[in-house]
Parts: C-alpha cells; structure tokens; sequence
C-alpha cells in the first residue's frame, strides 16, 4: 500500500513542477513580451545615424583571455571598430600556455610600457603592461595564471574609466553595442549594472572584426544552442528586468560601474561561476543597505559568441555553469526571502532555486522514476506516457514562446530557412537534448555538493565562422 501511494506522490510531485516551471516561465514571458513591445517603442530612432555629445559615460572594455590565440585578433579588431565616444580596450592574458600574447604583440606592434595604477582589488602577479603605438585606446596585460576572476580584477585595477565592460575573447560586439548598453545608465543615474543580449555565431560570417552575415550552423547541438540563448535572453532575463530582479548577467556581455563593484569587493576567485555571483551579491549589498539601484537588461545590444559543437565541451560548459549558479546562491543565500529583499529575494531567488538549483534532481529522477515504475509495472502505460508527453509538451511550449517572441521583435534570421529551422530546432531539442542538459545539470549540482574542485576549464575553438 505504502509502494502505491509514493509512487502516486512521486507522479504529482513530476507533473507539479513541470506545471510550475512552465507556468513561471510563461509569466516571465509576459511580461517580456510587454516590456519589448514599450522597449521597442522606445528605441525605434536605434536605426537611424546617431552623434555623440561627448557627454556619455566612459567604458573601459576587459578581454580575460587564456589560450585564446585563435581568436584574440579578431575579437580585438572588432572592439576597436566599435562606435563610441570614448573607451579603452584592455585585454588581460591571464599566464596562457598556447601564443595569445605572441599573435597580440605581432599583430598591434605592443611594447612593454610602465605605468602606475592603483590595485584596489587583490590579484596574481602583473608581469607586464603593454602599449599599442597605433592604437592609443588598447593596452595587453600579461599576468601570472589566476582565473577569470583574477584577470577580471587586475582589469578593474588598471582600468581608467568610470563603467567597464567585460566580454570573452571569442565575441564579436555589434558596432552599436556600447551605446545601446550604456544607454540605461543616462536613464537612471542609479544603474549600476546592464546586460545586453548574447547569440549564437556558429554559422555565421565574421571578416576583419565585422559580423558580415548572419547565418545558421549545421552543427545539431550549437542550433539547438540557438533556442536556448532565445529562451535564457529573450523572457529569462528579459522578464525579470522590469522588476529589478534579474539574477544573471552574461560574463560574455555586460557593463558595470566599477566603484560599485570594487565597493563589494570585486569577483570573487573561490566560485566558478564569478559572472552570475556578482550580480546576486550587488543585489544583495544594495538591497540590505537599503540603497536605491538598478540591474537591467537591454536587449538589442548584441554580442556573438561560439558555442561548443562537440558532447564533450557542451557538457563540460554546463557543469560549471551549474556549480557556478550553487555557488552563486549559496554565497548569497542571505537574500532569500529577507525583509528588504523585494522582488529578487522573494520571487527571483526562489525561482531559481526550486527550479534551477534544486530542479535538476526532480527533473532526472522524475523520468528516471516514472520509467522504472513503467518498466517494472507499477505505472500504467497511460500514466507513463501522459507523463511524458505533458514534459515534453511543457518544453516544446516554453521554446516555441521563445522563437516566436524572437520573430516578432528582432527577426534576426531573415531568412524563411532559417525561420523554419529554428522552429524545428525549438521543437526537437525537447527530444533528448533538454533531458541530457539535465543530467549535466545534476552531475554538477553532486559535485558541488561534494566540494570537488572545480576550474575556469578550456573551451575547443574552432573559429569557424572567422574568415580573413
């Protein structure tokens, strides 16, 4: 009698999460698609040619770069090419074993230049700074190996300007991309951190620094890659925005005041996951201080990144993301539901972690569970696959919302190929890739439980979409 009923509590358990997570991102969604159509509104000049008054807060771009010699160039061409008023680009090789620095010092002609600079935030050893005699805006940084963090810091440290920007060294920025991510900051003086979009450039056509066509991969698992970063951008952080509540901004992309920043204590080196860490902390220092902030995405300043194209990276990249989001929560698990936490300690923060951190576990055992009763005989057919379908059929609605929220505001992928392979892509990736995602997800939410040691890790370049 006891088997029946866990089994029958073990079935609703399943099917209420699924109901939950689906009925939470379908909210968020909502209130994405509100806050685009008024945001859309609000930036139809975007298009048009745009001055610069000469009064827009100063960026200083940071590039973490370790064994990035395949695409280091490409990303620094196009960083310089950005239109801006006024910004600096500092690359920080952070001890690369492969010829990061030697292709950099070829490339720009850099000669080692001494400078003072005030190290607010503690960091590995700076070797040395070099200088570009023909581009007074860009400075290499060569360090002792640190981490992501560790170069980030050393970044903050010999920053000259008032708001950094911190973007991995296999991006490609939109040549608008600055302006539109500082635009929140001339909005509200009280913005001390934005995000702005980051898509998929696998099947795309980059030359000379310049995103010259947007295209699809044919690689399965970067498509399906594709429908996740619409998911994760496009409601995920979209939805929380509004609300000051968004948790996550992509270490591939993001703009930040930096005396904030150095005010709680920089990245942190003792989390894998130091991009999302630092947004949660912000909240939380503001929120329990009492100080007036804002944390905002903007979604149409776009940065293109490659995505891994092979099971191995893919899950690897996972892991850590999902050790670092543990690490992220945990360090600041103080915000959950605090008197002054508002909207990101008692809706964002439990969101989260029910879905996120915890979902995996009910989401891996609850196929595995359902399937083993089926197997085994103590869940009917019908249950098993109503079960199933119900997952499936909650995902697939999730990422099809997703792609055609995508459609009917930015349009992208022009076209009706691509339209159509991204629906295919939205509606497939249900089938297996979710699921394996899951398992990934699980697998580091153990190790994180265990306290293995966790690294920065490598990612395999392919650099397929450069052309020279």
């Amino acid at each position: 009698m006891w088997i029946e009923t866990f089994i029958s509590l073990s079935e609703w358990l399943f099917l209420l999460y699924l109901l939950g997570l689906t009925a939470g991102y379908l909210m968020l969604d909502v209130v994405a698609a509100i806050h685009l159509r008024r945001y859309m509104e609000e930036r139809s000049l975007n298009s048009l040619p745009h001055g610069y008054t000469g009064f827009e807060p100063q960026i200083t771009l940071l590039v973490p770069a370790f064994n990035e010699e395949a695409t280091i160039v490409t990303t620094v061409k196009s960083l310089l090419q950005l239109s801006y008023s006024e910004f600096e680009i500092v690359v920080i090789n952070d001890g690369s074993k492969d010829k990061t620095l030697d292709v950099l010092i070829k490339e720009f002609g850099l000669i080692p230049f001494p400078e003072a600079y005030d190290a607010r935030l503690a960091t590995q050893h700076i070797r040395t700074i070099y200088h570009a005699p023909a581009q007074l805006n860009l400075r290499v940084v060569d360090k002792d190996n640190g981490g992501k963090a560790d170069s980030l810091n050393a970044g903050i440290n010999i920053s000259l300007y008032p708001l950094f920007c911190c973007i991995d060294a296999d991006s490609i920025l939109q040549r608008d991309s600055l302006r539109l991510a500082a635009q929140p900051f001339l909005d509200d003086p009280h913005t001390i951190a934005c995000g702005g979009t980051v898509r998929v450039a696998n099947g795309c056509e980059v030359k000379n620094g310049f995103l010259m066509k947007v295209g699809l991969p044919t690689n399965i698992l970067a498509l399906f890659q594709i429908v996740e970063y619409l998911r994760a951008f496009l409601f995920g952080r979209l939805g929380w925005s509004p609300i000051n509540a968004m948790l996550i901004i992509s270490g591939a992309f993001g703009l930040f005041h930096k005396d904030t920043v150095i005010g709680v204590g920089g990245y942190r080196h003792d989390t894998i996951g130091e991009d999302m860490e630092l947004v949660v902390r912000l909240h939380r220092h503001m929120r329990l201080a009492g100080k007036p902030y804002r944390i905002t995405f903007a979604p149409d300043p776009v940065c293109w990144t490659e995505a891994p194209e092979d099971l191995t990276t893919l899950k690897n990249q996972r892991i850590r993301w999902q050790r670092g989001l543990c690490e992220s929560l945990m360090k600041n698990i103080d915000l959950l539901c605090h008197p002054k936490g508002g909207a990101v300690g008692w809706l964002a923060f439990p969101f989260m972690a029910l879905f996120e951190w915890l979902g995996p576990v009910i989401e891996v055992f609850g196929y595995a569970f359902v399937t083993a009763g089926f197997i085994s005989g103590f869940i009917s057919f019908h249950v098993w696959l109503v079960l199933l379908l119900a997952a499936i059929s909650l995902g697939i609605l999730l990422s099809v919302s997703a792609f055609f929220l995508e459609e009917m505001s930015f349009h992208v992928y022009p076209k009706p190929q691509h339209v159509l392979r991204l629906l295919l892509g939205a509606i497939f990736e249900n089938f297996g890739y979710r699921q394996l995602n899951s398992l990934w997800k699980l697998i580091g939410l153990y190790r994180w439980l265990v306290g293995k040691k966790a690294a920065w890790g490598a990612m395999t370049r392919t650099a397929s979409w450069h052309s020279k």
